[in-house]
């Protein structure tokens, strides 16, 4: 599952990295910090939050969770385009 959330973050990266023109770090860029953007953040998360809690038994198909994989894969486009944005904006402030 892990590498489906980096796809989504390398997608959120991208698409702030097309709607934020000044913060964009190019398309590689902005799809390489989306996608290790959800490495780091997910270890954020599990610091602060704890481990995750046991998948609702109606939501559970052949013993995956459908809500957090879908929780997991907005968290992932989101947190790209965050993390995409910030990196940008510091990028832009040494720049200067």
């Amino acid at each position: 599952m892990k590498s489906g959330v980096s796809a989504a973050g390398a997608v959120g990266g991208t698409a702030a990295g097309t709607a934020l023109k000044d913060l964009s770090l190019g398309k590689a860029g902005d799809a390489t910090s989306g996608a290790v953007s959800v490495v780091v953040v997910g270890q954020i998360l599990m610091a602060v939050l704890g481990g995750a809690a046991a998948p609702d038994a109606a939501g559970a198909v052949a013993g995956m969770d459908i809500g957090t994989i879908i929780k997991d894969l907005v968290g992932g486009v989101v947190g790209g385009a965050v993390v995409m944005a910030i990196v940008g904006a510091i990028r832009n402030a040494m720049a200067k």
